[in-house]
């Protein structure tokens, strides 16, 4: 009996972070730590192209999902294959219902796409290698630091930020940047706080006391603020006032912020998302912990990389039940008795 609960709990706050709905698929494939691929023939479209769709359903965060097709384009520039993403068939938690960008392929509401060949071609086409989406504990997947320079010249090569998003960035350093020295911080709230395997996240009393030392070391003008969770930007309005700048991104208190009524509301997050990313990247030094968002910042910008504070907290438990608690109570814990630093 009390199995079957634990079971129901673990399953019920799995099913809780994608919010989006998917068919099982009953094929069980090999366990083994390689890449599985599904090989088909659509139609007789294109039989000189082979064609290497890359999906990652339901996946994770924007910039885990980067770093994944990151990978996947440098084993398809390898081996010479026709690149396509595939995020409207393939739904990810960025998916909303409608179009965003003129488009349904999460993919595009952010980036170009990847070559010239449209998804209603390549499922007409021939030969169509579709992976399935898994990492498989692969180091290159795990985070942009492992990402080789073979990696950085497909990056140049393939990933290119729509326009729209570019001029919002742009009229944001114009108006925010301009003559000043510039702390950027980043730290997460919300459900990071309880996802098992990941880094905790820094307290609000840490970020504080960093911020406070930094500002008396090296004497900067503003600090830029990524946090989604809306009660930290609350209390560092308070003690910062005027100095503290910020995207005026999606925010809330509650643990799973893909939950909202707002009109297109998964496709606005991960703009937002993208924008405070692009903005954390021409910072002057950043504040952060552990996270895939100022990772990318240092990969689209790698002259932060001596530039960096990141906060160690360890990591959470692997166990999914322990870890919904264990933030929580290392944050009252002291030090020495396995709380935060």
């Amino acid at each position: 009996m009390i199995k079957k609960l634990k079971n129901l709990i673990k399953k019920k706050i799995y099913s809780s972070r994608t919010g989006v709905e998917f068919k099982k698929n009953t094929k069980r494939l090999i366990n083994t730590n390689d890449l599985k691929y599904f090989i088909k023939s659509f139609g007789n479209k294109n039989a000189n192209k082979i064609f290497y769709v890359m999906q990652r359903s339901p996946g994770g965060g924007l910039f885990s999902n980067l770093n994944y097709i990151i990978h996947h384009l440098s084993i398809c520039e390898k081996l010479n294959f026709t690149p396509v993403i595939d995020m409207r068939n393939f739904l990810t938690k960025y998916n909303s219902k409608g179009k965003y960008n003129n488009t349904y392929n999460s993919w595009e509401y952010y980036f170009l796409p990847v070559s010239k060949y449209k998804l209603d071609d390549v499922y007409q086409s021939k030969r169509v290698i579709i992976c399935d989406s898994k990492t498989r504990k692969i180091n290159y997947f795990d985070s942009f630091e492992f990402l080789n320079n073979f990696h950085l010249k497909v990056f140049k090569k393939y990933i290119r930020i729509n326009n729209k998003i570019i001029k919002k960035v742009k009229q944001f350093k114009k108006l925010n940047y301009k003559n000043y020295k510039i702390l950027g911080v980043h730290f997460r709230g919300s459900d990071m706080k309880y996802q098992e395997r990941h880094p905790f996240p820094p307290t609000l009393k840490q970020i504080v006391n960093s911020i406070d030392k930094n500002i008396a070391k090296y004497k900067y003008n503003k600090i830029f603020l990524v946090t989604e969770e809306q009660d930290y930007l609350n209390k560092l309005k308070k003690i910062y006032k005027d100095k503290l700048i910020y995207y005026s991104s999606y925010r809330s208190n509650k643990v799973d912020i893909f939950k909202d009524s707002r009109i297109l509301h998964r496709a606005k997050l991960g703009e937002e998302n993208l924008i405070d990313m692009l903005l954390l990247k021409d910072v002057d030094r950043i504040i952060c912990s552990r996270s895939h968002l100022p990772d990318a910042s240092l990969y689209f910008n790698s002259k932060l990389k001596n530039k960096i504070h990141v906060i160690e907290n360890g990591h959470n438990s692997n166990n999914v039940l322990i870890a919904q608690f264990l933030w929580k109570i290392k944050t009252f814990l002291p030090y020495g008795f396995g709380g935060f630093k």
